[in-house]
């Protein structure tokens, strides 16, 4: 590696390499620190400017694969593994359902909601005895796609319009919060007018706490496009089927065998399931 070698990120901008963020990633997922230690080595050694994040995080990939810590290797994919629910971004929405009630919410998908002024579509609705909250979720096809300005501006004045209105979620109650959430990121100008705006705002990385590779993490949620086990084409069986996250397919190899998984692909499609969602 040349001193101050420059990468390029998903977006296309240029960045110094650091190396602490590699090792930052590393450690989240759960790797060991000599595990950490050999990945950096590696990929420090074969880095060159105008090398890809993209090409960084492959490598990173394949090494902690051959060292073989399945677990830092899935969650290492984690924010790869987001962008396989795809492409419609359903179940990305249901994905998020599933976070809200592993915090204790009821919800809802795909709700028609009246406003002040005119009626809304909202992605998600999560409500408990003391809160509603309302969520517009923007999905990602690629890593470099972010929700920008335009977009925090269309939704906070959705919720706008909804503020003053009352719903009938548990309870007639008015609406407590409303969120954009997103599976990426969101530009510097985006975040700046929703801090403004008092626009709760949630995506891989942001807020510094409490984004969403957090809540995935805190609370073992990892969809199940995390696992190598399961294939494209039975990808699509098991979320067509509503087993969006790992969980649901532990002690469930009698339903992937009605899917048309075969017995010893389901047994193990469960087994590493078990695995990543193990403390």
């Amino acid at each position: 590696m040349q001193k101050g070698t420059y990468i390029v990120k998903a977006d296309g901008e240029r960045v110094l390499f650091d190396v602490e963020k590699l090792r930052a990633s590393l450690f989240r997922s759960g790797a060991q620190e000599s595990e950490i230690e050999k990945v950096i080595a590696h990929v420090t050694d074969e880095l060159e400017d105008g090398m890809t994040t993209d090409h960084i995080y492959r490598h990173a990939f394949s090494i902690l694969k051959n060292l073989k810590n399945p677990q830092a290797m899935r969650r290492y994919s984690l924010r790869r593994a987001l962008l396989d629910l795809g492409p419609t971004g359903f179940p990305f929405e249901k994905f998020l359902g599933e976070i809200f009630k592993a915090k204790g919410y009821e919800t809802l998908n795909n709700q028609i909601v009246q406003g002040a002024c005119v009626s809304h579509e909202i992605d998600l609705v999560a409500y408990n005895e003391t809160k509603l909250i309302m969520v517009e979720s923007k999905f990602h096809n690629t890593l470099g796609e972010k929700s920008d300005l335009k977009v925090a501006l269309y939704v906070k004045a959705r919720f706008d319009d909804l503020s003053e209105q009352s719903f009938e979620y548990g309870k007639r109650r008015p609406l407590d919060e409303g969120w954009l959430m997103t599976n990426t990121k969101f530009t510097e100008h985006a975040i700046t007018y929703g801090q403004c705006a008092g626009l709760r705002m949630v995506g891989w990385n942001y807020p510094s706490k409490g984004n969403i590779q957090d809540m995935i993490e805190d609370a073992r949620l990892h969809p199940i496009t995390c696992l190598s086990q399961v294939s494209v084409s039975e990808r699509g069986l098991l979320l067509n089927s509503g087993m969006v996250l790992c969980r649901h397919v532990i002690n469930s190899h009698t339903k992937l065998m009605g899917l048309g998984i075969s017995e010893k692909k389901a047994y193990a499609i469960e087994a590493e399931a078990r695995l990543l969602c193990s403390p």
